[in-house]
């Protein structure tokens, strides 16, 4: 089988799936591991994939995904290949496309031992954070102008789980926000991503200026926003975060 992912969390799970010598194509942003953009084909980014690449390929799977990747080459991609597109906004998506990802390239059983093992650590995270206080947050996404991840998203999904209220729960998806939220009594704590806004020390400088007394915290946007078996490891990240 010949595969080409378009979503680098999928990429990770199909390398992790043991599925790295079948998977030929991932984009530019499929940094794990390293190896892939120098031993695989790179198809282009995830918003602007060059199908010329991909048909070069020749692929059996194409994966791909709802959020990340553009509908339009989505769907000029499907006229010739076989696609997978996924759609991720909670954990119960995420541990089903993980399942369906293992029917559709022969690793069901591995698969299903990924989703045991992010269900097991999901369930120890619940109770090492029972009996807390609850923490409301603002989770900033884009600098200039700021964006947020609010409700609908698996990133507002995973700040639940991960024993936080989002401010902007009752919002949509990715609002642009003025500096009004961030300087809210009720925000205890503003996490600034490591992507896609690489986010550094100097903008917890600029923001502490903004918001005076606010906890202010740089966090890996991998940890809260990759479905796929980086979920492995979240449940261990967001219990540092406490």
């Amino acid at each position: 089988m010949k595969i080409v992912s378009l979503v680098p969390s999928i990429t990770e799970l199909l390398v992790d799936l043991a599925l790295e010598d079948q998977l030929k194509g991932v984009t530019r942003f499929c940094i794990h591991p390293t190896s892939l953009q120098r031993d695989k084909v790179i198809v282009g980014g995830t918003k602007n994939v060059h199908i010329d690449r991909i048909r070069a390929i020749q692929p059996d799977l194409v994966i791909a995904n709802k959020e990340e990747n553009v509908k339009e080459q989505v769907e000029a991609i499907a006229r010739e290949f076989p696609v997978y597109s996924t759609d991720v906004n909670s954990f119960d998506e995420a541990l089903s496309m993980i399942l369906e990802t293992g029917r559709l390239t022969d690793r069901a059983s591995a698969a299903r031992l990924i989703c045991d093992t992010i269900e097991r650590n999901f369930n120890q995270l619940e109770t090492a954070t029972q009996g807390r206080t609850r923490k409301t947050v603002a989770y900033l996404i884009w600098k200039n102008p700021f964006m947020a991840a609010a409700g609908g998203t698996f990133i507002d999904a995973m700040l639940r789980l991960a024993g936080f209220d989002n401010v902007l729960a009752n919002q949509s998806r990715y609002p642009v926000i003025g500096e009004e939220v961030l300087t809210a009594g009720e925000v205890d704590t503003i996490f600034l991503s490591s992507e896609p806004f690489p986010f550094k020390q100097k903008h917890i400088d600029e923001l502490h200026g903004l918001s005076p007394g606010k906890e202010i915290l740089l966090v890996d946007g991998e940890m809260f926003s990759w479905y796929g078996s980086r979920m492995l490891y979240a449940a261990d990240y967001f219990k540092s975060l406490h």
